[in-house]
């Protein structure tokens, strides 16, 4: 992203197809990354996302500056989370799991549909198979470079929510396996957790796991995405 673009490792037009990937991401899918934790939430019981104005792609609802700004530097970044009151669940472990899954699963769908794209736009422009990267000059090496972006920053996002570490999505899923004396405690504490999330990412022990989870969620977008033009490959 910028930082990458500063340091010399992106040119200036991959630099470019990254930003507007990722101004695309901030106004249209971490919007509906919230949406879909309070929407997933409304549909188990709890109204919270839906009386707090939050049940909507608004993006002004859910931008946080800070994320946002995080997401053009680095590559990831967040929203403002959407209000999940679990009491409100029949089963609130299960229920908050289910919800908190909504928003990496959001991202995964995004990026499904990028490569969607991807795909028909490669089979239209080039004819050969789907998987390749060839590009040819003009507007549509832009088209195909921001697309890639825009998968790739989707998955990453999704892979980094899916970390089993407080605040993150993942954790509320590792829940259901917690004890209730456990998990209300990290409940209580949770704030404090984003800054060990700091620190191991700069000390780059999450580095091993983001890589494993995403390649393996890349494979398989990439995989589906790729099942409608096999017949055309």
């Amino acid at each position: 992203m910028l930082f990458d673009a500063f340091s010399g490792r992106l040119s200036m037009m991959d630099a470019a197809m990254a930003i507007l990937a990722s101004l695309v991401i901030i106004f249209l899918v971490l919007p509906l990354h919230e949406w879909a934790h309070g929407f997933t939430a409304n549909l188990l019981g709890d109204r919270t996302a839906k009386y707090s104005g939050r049940l909507t792609l608004n993006p002004m609802s859910h931008i946080d500056p800070f994320g946002a700004v995080c997401l053009l530097l680095f590559g990831f970044g967040w929203a403002r989370p959407v209000p999940i009151n679990p009491n409100n669940f029949k089963h609130p472990k299960i229920g908050m799991a289910i919800s908190a899954a909504a928003g990496p699963f959001s991202n995964l769908v995004a990026a499904l549909v990028g490569g969607l794209i991807f795909n028909a736009v490669y089979l239209f422009y080039y004819g050969g198979n789907s998987f390749a990267y060839a590009y040819d000059a003009g507007v549509m090496n832009y088209v195909m470079m921001f697309l890639e972006y825009y998968i790739s920053i989707n998955i990453t996002l999704a892979a980094f929510n899916l970390i089993p570490i407080p605040p993150l999505d993942g954790s509320k899923v590792l829940f259901v396996c917690l004890p209730s004396r456990i998990t209300n405690v990290i409940y209580r504490y949770e704030q404090y957790f984003i800054i060990i999330i700091y620190v191991i990412m700069l000390l780059g022990f999450l580095t091993g796991p983001l890589h494993f989870i995403t390649s393996a969620l890349t494979n398989g977008v990439m995989w589906l995405a790729g099942l409608p033009f096999a017949p055309f490959a």
